[in-house]
């Protein structure tokens, strides 16, 4: 098997382990720990604040001894975690092993990309991340179903299944990646330099911030879309579910295509692009409140328009955040570009309800202002980028 298609196979595995749980988390670890709820939700976020705080950490480790190392190794902790859930009997090994989950998942994500730019080069990052990300996508959906028929005919043993198949598809995929990488790690005088160079390097720390105004347009669709179209547009809570199956459908079909397309154009006028559709797509999500019929096919449109707005985003957004680190602090780069999504998610819940609570259109208003102005801060930053990390160059993947 070729190296690209073993680390695809590896990270559709990890998704389908992902898709078994997330949707359901609190339930899940609710119900196969015996724990409340209240304790259940405080444990899984001081273990999320945990990680997070690690996550430079993890940045460092991806420099010193590579991206593959890293990342078998958190799919390695997840697997011995998840084996651990039917057995916990308190609040402590709940709260020891949840922290262990969350660390697994948040140095993944700067792991798996800092090793797709040690498997190859030029577009080719682009390419293969636009991929890994459309069936990653995929697979999170179709295990959320899976997920979701087993709760509805296994009752409390599908929990204790899907702890076992996460154990066992956070192994395999372990073992899929191992060997994979292509660079050697650096060390000396310029690995030392460490965190001090991220931190001066204000073209990156710019797109950073671009990368986490653009993100809460990301989260807006778990964390406030289900409010506002039940409150606000009196539409069935069942619609909430076809936007999100519209959005990953979308993803996971239309991915790669929508990539090799925008990859014609500079990474940083597509991304910004799409982060003017994204507060396209909030202006019509806005002016639903102003029909008096069809407003279930609004939804549908605005649901479209805000899934193409993250399809001409993402790829060219994820590209200049991996061409642009020199290759001996790729690792220490995209964990502080991480932190954009982190602080997004950890900040949307409470961000989002302010909006929400001050009346109908403000929250769209809002995320449209923030959508935007990340858009021209990629557009200032475009003339002070490395040229690789705005111009996509051809690049032939090694098989």
């Amino acid at each position: 098997m070729r190296p690209t298609h073993r680390f695809i196979a590896a990270t559709t595995v990890d998704a389908l382990g992902n898709g078994l749980y997330v949707p359901f988390s609190l339930l899940f670890f609710h119900n196969l720990t015996g724990l409340s709820l209240l304790s259940v939700g405080a444990g899984m976020t001081a273990a999320g604040f945990i990680a997070l705080l690690l996550t430079p950490v993890a940045g460092m480790l991806i420099d010193k001894i590579g991206a593959r190392k890293i990342l078998q190794a958190g799919f390695v902790l997840r697997l011995a975690a998840f084996a651990a859930f039917p057995f916990i009997t308190g609040f402590t090994m709940f709260l020891v092993v949840s922290i262990a989950v969350a660390i697994g998942q948040q140095s993944a994500a700067p792991a798996q990309t800092a090793l797709v730019a040690e498997m190859t080069g030029g577009d080719g990052r682009d390419k293969l991340l636009a991929l890994n990300r459309s069936i990653v996508n995929g697979s999170m959906g179709a295990a959320g179903i899976l997920a979701g028929l087993l709760m509805a005919f296994s009752g409390d043993t599908a929990y204790v299944v899907m702890a076992v198949a996460n154990a066992v598809s956070f192994g395999l995929a372990a073992v899929l990646i191992h060997g994979l990488g292509g660079v050697r790690p650096v060390t000396g005088a310029r690995q030392k330099a460490g965190f001090k160079v991220v931190l001066k390097d204000r073209p990156y720390l710019g797109i950073t911030g671009a990368n986490l105004l653009i993100a809460l347009s990301y989260v807006a669709m778990a964390a406030g879309m289900p409010v506002y179209l039940t409150r606000d547009l009196g539409v069935p809570q069942a619609m909430s579910g076809m936007v999100f199956a519209i959005n990953t459908a979308m993803v996971a079909l239309l991915g790669v295509p929508v990539a090799r397309l925008v990859l014609r154009a500079r990474r940083t006028r597509a991304a910004a692009l799409g982060a003017a559709i994204f507060a396209g797509s909030f202006v019509l999500f806005a002016a639903l409140q102003l029909l008096h019929t069809g407003v279930v096919a609004g939804v549908l449109v605005a649901a479209v328009v805000y899934t193409g707005a993250e399809l001409i985003h993402s790829a060219p957004a994820q590209g200049i955040s991996v061409q642009t680190p020199p290759d001996h602090l790729r690792g220490r780069y995209l964990a502080t570009y991480q932190l954009s999504w982190s602080i997004a998610r950890a900040v949307a819940p409470l961000l989002i309800t302010f909006l929400l609570g001050l009346g109908s259109w403000q929250l769209w208003a809002g995320l449209g202002a923030a959508a935007l102005l990340g858009a021209l801060l990629l557009l200032k930053l475009e003339r002070i980028l490395p040229r690789e990390a705005v111009h996509p160059v051809k690049y032939v993947t090694a098989a």
